[in-house]
């Protein structure tokens, strides 16, 4: 698998993440278009036990995103009741974006908080040393979605009172968006020729209670766990990455990286109202629902930013080719120098080596020389004239050049003295 092929893997699987994130936990509320807040009427009379009437009462607030000037997910609440919100932009483990908010009754007794996305990672292979985790909570693997609470109550100093039922009707409703979700971006997955991730989704409620000052308090926490298996190929792995460049592509081994993110609604108010509270915020319209428009901009940068991603990751690995094919054509030129060198060296040894050989060979065929004249009591003589060169007796004598005389068998002598 390339590394172009694992950024529109992950780029694909951010999409599905960010829509099931920020719509999972909402039904369509009541006007969502516009910005601020929008109000229905208050009914005149509240309940005796100091919750406003689910019948009406209600408006729309809003969590904006600043990074695109939009609002991004609409909140149906009491009209009454205070709202406080903020959209992160994610961090490394949970890479998409979500709303945080608290809606806190007037009095201060009774609030809904949407917590912020929470997540965890593991899995074996080259990938999972690459995937970053710095903000990822400690589990090194699977955790259910009712132990999660248990994890959650534990860290919220809560007491943890019992497991509840989640109602099926939103059961239903989760698993229909994970499965609408997932056949949505089938088709992407198999165009690109990329094994689909393996999702899965788990609800799970769980009662609790605490102290707020001398009131006793019920709360409810309320959860959806998506986890998703992503494979990578056995053909490719990663080798190790210096600052600034990605890993990159090796022939290697095979990875599975598997990461859940958790999404906790926190119910709570006075033991004796917390069920009111419960009916009210579970009244059809109450909740929360992303906006249309802000999905789509959000879709279109990631899109960008992937696109720029793969553009600038391509660029990089041509620049980083080129260097590697200057860097192969400097190497063979000095080896090719080297090689020219190391000839001429050899050549010129040759060729002193044979002149030594020349000049040795000369030696001893003149020493030899010398050994025979000197038995046959013989001299060498040359016609300076004609360069040759005559083997004479040593009975003679040469006076000149035109003195040595040539003879039949090819040796010169003159009368002797």
């Amino acid at each position: 698998m390339s590394v172009r092929a694992m950024s529109c893997k992950a780029g694909m699987i951010a999409v599905v993440i960010v829509i099931l994130l920020v719509g999972c936990k909402g039904s369509q509320p009541a006007a969502v278009s516009g910005s601020g807040s929008e109000t229905s009427p208050v009914p005149a009379a509240d309940r005796a036990n100091g919750v406003p009437s689910s019948s009406g009462g209600t408006r729309v607030a809003y969590i904006h995103d600043p990074s695109l000037e939009m609002n991004a997910i609409a909140v149906t609440i009491p009209a009454s009741w205070q709202f406080d919100s903020v959209f992160l932009q994610g961090g490394t483990c949970v890479p998409t974006p979500f709303g945080v908010f608290r809606a806190t009754r007037p009095d201060g007794m009774s609030m809904v908080e949407r917590m912020p996305s929470l997540a965890w990672a593991w899995g074996q292979g080259p990938m999972i040393g690459y995937m970053p985790k710095t903000d990822c909570l400690p589990m090194k693997g699977p955790m259910s979605a009712q132990d999660f609470l248990k994890f959650m109550a534990q860290t919220m100093n809560v007491h943890y009172d019992s497991d509840l039922q989640v109602p099926p009707a939103e059961e239903a409703k989760a698993q229909k968006q994970l499965s609408d979700a997932h056949d949505s971006y089938a088709a992407k997955f198999a165009a690109a020729h990329l094994q689909q991730p393996k999702q899965t989704r788990e609800l799970a409620r769980a009662a609790v209670s605490f102290t707020k000052g001398t009131t006793a308090m019920k709360g409810l926490l309320d959860v959806t766990v998506d986890c998703t298996e992503t494979q990578y190929a056995g053909q490719s792995g990663l080798s190790n990455g210096s600052p600034g460049h990605p890993p990159q592509i090796v022939a290697g081994h095979a990875s599975t990286v598997d990461k859940c993110v958790a999404s906790v609604t926190y119910y709570a108010a006075p033991a004796n109202q917390l069920a009111a509270l419960m009916q009210q915020w579970e009244a059809p319209g109450m909740g929360t629902k992303p906006m249309d428009d802000w999905v789509q901009a959000w879709i279109a940068r990631s899109n960008l930013e992937s696109q720029r991603a793969i553009a600038d990751m391509n660029d990089r690995m041509r620049r980083q080719r080129e260097a590697n094919a200057a860097q192969f054509a400097h190497s063979m030129a000095v080896q090719q120098q080297m090689h020219d060198q190391f000839m001429q060296t050899m050549q010129e040894g040759h060729e002193h080596f044979m002149v030594q050989q020349q000049a040795n060979q000369n030696a001893r065929a003149a020493s030899a020389s010398d050994w025979v004249d000197f038995a046959l009591d013989r001299q060498t003589v040359m016609n300076t004239n004609t360069g040759l060169v005559y083997k004479i007796s040593n009975q003679y004598t040469i006076n000149s050049p035109e003195e040595v005389q040539m003879h039949g068998n090819g040796t010169a002598w003159n009368s002797p003295q």
